[in-house]
């Protein structure tokens, strides 16, 4: 089953085209790491899933929905972890929960359910009434997945979520949202420029320039004695050069 479906998008700030026809999908239960370097069109291309932006041209699927036609159908599917943390620092990790629980609708039953579920999933159980701004960054992070995950999403999207994370908390967040993948069945997008945050059995999307350069499992993506850090310097050269 596919989770995202992207079609011939497009999209221009004025003169400058930031995305031109892309086009890729994103498979069920399957950790999908989009890979780009500064300026490639990552961005613009969260901005247009989440529909902070409004589409140009093409469409997006979310678990079959259209953001075009059936946009709230199609969010409703969707949790994102943005890049800038959106966490009120001045609320408990379990008030921020209770805040996002209320904006979808969620009976209380449902939503203490949900919200237990959650912070057990996140091993944020001793943490429930900690301030925000008293978590370091991992544990924020933690807080935002839990968040995202209440409403029962088809697909999780974390934008850069490890930035700013040293590398010890950055690895465990990249393992920690691949064991949701695993034990869970979640579909997850994690855009990124780090290649370090890529694994061989991921599927993998590689943007530069706006355009769709490389989709598929990241150690098909490789010649012969090449390292996929050699992969993604040809690819995007090759783009560059054009």
């Amino acid at each position: 089953m596919i989770a995202l479906q992207v079609d011939d998008l497009g999209f221009a700030y004025g003169p400058r085209q930031a995305l031109q026809n892309v086009s890729f999908s994103t498979a069920t239960g399957r950790f999908t790491a989009l890979l780009g370097p500064n300026g490639a069109g990552k961005s613009t291309l969260i901005a247009l899933l989440t529909r902070l932006y409004d589409l140009q041209q093409g469409d997006i699927r979310v678990a079959g929905y259209s953001l075009r036609r059936q946009p709230r159908e199609a969010l409703r599917r969707l949790g994102v972890v943005f890049q800038q943390s959106t966490l009120d620092l001045d609320l408990s990790v379990e008030q921020n929960l209770r805040y996002h629980a209320a904006l979808h609708g969620m009976p209380p039953g449902l939503a203490n359910e949900r919200i237990e579920l959650e912070l057990e999933r996140q091993q944020l159980g001793e943490r429930r009434n900690t301030m925000v701004r008293e978590l370091n960054g991992g544990h924020r992070r933690r807080v935002e997945i839990a968040r995202a995950l209440l409403h029962r999403p088809c697909l999780l999207l974390l934008d850069e979520a490890s930035a700013g994370l040293d590398p010890a908390s950055r690895q465990a967040l990249n393992a920690h949202v691949r064991a949701l993948c695993h034990d869970e069945g979640m579909s997850v997008l994690w855009t990124t420029h780090l290649l370090d945050e890529v694994q061989a059995s991921d599927d993998l999307i590689i943007l530069n320039r706006g355009s769709l350069v490389a989709q598929g499992r990241a150690d098909s993506l490789s010649a012969a004695d090449e390292s996929l850090e050699q992969a993604f310097a040809r690819l995007t050269r090759n783009l560059a050069a054009a």
